[in-house]
C-alpha cells in the first residue's frame, strides 16, 4: 500500500458531503468552488455557491451580466477581486471555448485570474486528469508525512509540485482521486495547529509522528488585522455601492467611515482594481454599470 492508497481509503470513507464533489458537478462548479474557496473557509462558501450557480449555472450565463452583478452576487466573502475574475473567465470562455470550461491544462492556465493551483485543481477534480494539485493543506500533509518537517513554506514551488507527483498513482482516476484525497486530509485531519495524528491513516508511516517531535508553540502564522484596515473601510464602501438603484454621490460614501484620508485611499483603491468607476468627479458605480441613470432628488 502507498500513500495515496491510504489516503484514498480513508477518503471514501470520511469525506465531507460538498455539493461541488458531486458527480453531476460541472466544470464550470468546480472552477467557482476553487475560486470562493480562496481564503474563505467552507462554511461561508457553500451557500454563496449554491445561489451563484443557481443564477449562472453555466460561463455563458454569467458572461451575458455586468460584472456589477457579479461582484453584487459575491456578497461578503471578501476579496471581491475573485468576482470580477471569475466574470473575466466566463467572458475568455465564450470567446475562446464556445462557452465551455477547457479540458487542456494550458488553456486553462490561460484563462483570466486562473494560476497554477486552480488550473490543475480545474483540471483534476472536473476532467479527471492526472496532475499535482498542491495548496497549503496538500503542502502540510506531505511536509509531514514524507519530510518529517512540522509545516511547510509560506507558498507552493516547483519542488513542491514535484514531490507531489511522485507521490500520484499511474492511473488517471485514481490519481485524481489522491489529490482530494490529500487536500481533504491536511483540511480535517492534519490541521496546522491540532493535527488528529491517532485518526490518520499515515500515523504509522508518518516521517513527522516517527521523529516525536511537538508543533512550535503559538501560532503557526501571525493572524491577519480586519477591523480599521483599508480592507474594512474597502468592504463597507463595496457595501454602499451593492444596494445602490444607481450611482452614488461621494457624500453618501463619505458618511461610512470617518478617517478621510484612509477613506479616500481606499476608494482610490476600489477604482484601481477595476471594481468601482468613477462617473465625473464626485459619483460611483461598481465596474459595469456606468450606463445605469443617475438617481433624482438626492
Amino acid at each position: 500500500m502507498t500513500l495515496a492508497d491510504d489516503a484514498i481509503t480513508w477518503y471514501d470513507q470520511n469525506a465531507r458531503d460538498l455539493p461541488w464533489r458531486q458527480p453531476d458537478t460541472s466544470a464550470w462548479g468546480v472552477l467557482v468552488s476553487e475560486v470562493m474557496l480562496q481564503q474563505t473557509p467552507v462554511v461561508r462558501v457553500e451557500p454563496a455557491w449554491r445561489s451563484w450557480m443557481t443564477r449562472w449555472p453555466t460561463p455563458a450565463a454569467l458572461a451575458a451580466d455586468p460584472p456589477s452583478e457579479a461582484i453584487r452576487m459575491w456578497g461578503r466573502l471578501g476579496y471581491p477581486r475573485r468576482a470580477m475574475r471569475l466574470h473575466a473567465c466566463a467572458v475568455a470562455m465564450v470567446e475562446r471555448h464556445g462557452g465551455v470550461v477547457p479540458d487542456d491544462l494550458d488553456q486553462l492556465l490561460a484563462l483570466p485570474g486562473v494560476g497554477t493551483y486552480t488550473g490543475r485543481a480545474v483540471a483534476t477534480f472536473a476532467y479527471g486528469q492526472r496532475h499535482p494539485v498542491v495548496d497549503t493543506n496538500v503542502r502540510r500533509v506531505v511536509s509531514r508525512a514524507v519530510e518529517g518537517k512540522p509545516d511547510a513554506g509560506p507558498a507552493t514551488t516547483a519542488a513542491d509540485l514535484v514531490a507531489m507527483e511522485e507521490l500520484l498513482p499511474e492511473d488517471e482516476t485514481r490519481a485524481a482521486r489522491a489529490s482530494i484525497a490529500f487536500m481533504e486530509l491536511g483540511a480535517i485531519v492534519c490541521t496546522a495547529r491540532a493535527p488528529r495524528c491517532p485518526i490518520c491513516p499515515f500515523e504509522a508511516v508518518c516521517a513527522w509522528r516517527a521523529t516525536g517531535a511537538e508543533l512550535p508553540a503559538g501560532p503557526s502564522r501571525k493572524p491577519q488585522r480586519y477591523a480599521g484596515t483599508d480592507r474594512q473601510v474597502r468592504g463597507l464602501l463595496l457595501e454602499v455601492l451593492r444596494h445602490a438603484s444607481g450611482p452614488v454621490p461621494r457624500q453618501r460614501l463619505d458618511v461610512v467611515w470617518s478617517d478621510e484620508v484612509q477613506r479616500a485611499r481606499a476608494l482610490a483603491g476600489l477604482v484601481e482594481d477595476g471594481l468601482v468607476e468613477p462617473l465625473g468627479a464626485d459619483d460611483f458605480v461598481l465596474a459595469g454599470d456606468a450606463q445605469l441613470p443617475k438617481p433624482q432628488n438626492l
